[in-house]
């Protein structure tokens, strides 16, 4: 029988709920948004239809991160293995 995976302990907080919802607006992929905060697809998904954070507003766009994609895990590590 399959175990699931020990959670991430990554928690998203209302700043970044107002930060996904301005970069939802901008129109940057949930799957760029997700990577940004280290959480899956869903976790934007929900918070974008306001199932998580009701009523929190999007954040100004002067407030956002540049729009991605991001640099992974993976390509982080393997840039910093190749120095």
């Amino acid at each position: 029988m399959a175990t699931r995976a020990e959670p991430s302990g990554l928690k998203l907080t209302a700043s970044d709920a107002a930060l996904i919802r301005g970069m939802v607006r901008r129109g940057d992929r949930h799957h760029d948004i997700a990577a940004f905060f280290g959480v899956n697809q869903g976790r934007v998904a929900e918070i974008k239809d306001g199932a998580r954070f009701p009523g929190i507003p999007a954040a100004d766009e002067g407030e956002l991160p540049p729009k991605g994609p991001y640099m992974t895990p993976k390509v982080a590590w393997m840039e910093n293995r190749l120095l």
